[in-house]
């Protein structure tokens, strides 16, 4: 059996808009910038691969049609739109009102960034925006005449999402670097947490207020 897959022409058309797309400053890359100002170069790491994981259940949820269902029924937009929304606003209050730790900044334990991938999936899974940029996206560049689009589309979103998480662990690299003078201060760590938090709070209020 033969899988369909777009030529190889298509691929690299795709390829070069989705890197354009990827370089471009997004909530994903706020949010691995953000946990990578905040907790380090692992958890801004953890985080890219978070949201590498949350795409995958978007590709998914494209190929099954649910991405469709999110554009054609507007309280369901509205529901997971509101959900991603509250789970926002929720770590960055647990971020503001974190309590201080020592100076001498120690790696995060691997529970914590266990919590932390967690929260990166569940918060670009609740983004139904996500979900309709795949669905705008994605069939442009599917070839009528390599056969049924489902698998095209599955083979095109995985390559956007590698990209993509490629993009994200450069982000947090850079963002942990550029800022680990001020993760040596307990002052400054927690001034950090608290910033980061209104970036959650002000991303979940960014999601809250937009539309379709």
């Amino acid at each position: 059996m033969i899988i369909a897959m777009p030529s190889a022409e298509m691929v690299l058309v795709f390829m070069a808009a989705a890197l354009a797309l990827n370089l471009t400053p997004g909530p994903d890359m706020l949010y691995v910038t953000a946990r990578s100002v905040s907790d380090g170069r692992a958890a801004g790491v953890v985080s890219a691969f978070g949201i590498a994981a949350g795409t995958l259940v978007h590709i998914t949820a494209l190929a099954l049609g649910l991405a469709a269902l999110l554009a054609a029924v507007p309280l369901a937009y509205d529901v997971v739109r509101i959900a991603g929304a509250i789970y926002l606003v929720v770590i960055g209050l647990q971020l503001i009102l974190r309590p201080r730790r020592a100076g001498t900044v120690a790696p995060l334990e691997k529970s914590r960034l266990g919590v932390i991938f967690a929260q990166a999936v569940v918060t670009n899974v609740l983004n139904p925006k996500v979900a309709l940029f795949f669905l705008a996206f994605l069939p442009q560049f599917v070839d009528p005449a390599a056969g049924a689009p489902v698998p095209q589309i599955v083979f095109l979103g995985l390559l956007f999402d590698i990209q993509g998480t490629l993009v994200n662990v450069a982000v947090a690299l850079l963002a942990s670097r550029g800022t680990a003078w001020l993760r040596a201060s307990e002052r400054r760590v927690t001034l950090l947490q608290r910033l980061t938090g209104l970036l959650f709070v002000a991303l979940g209020a960014r999601l809250a207020g937009s539309t379709r």
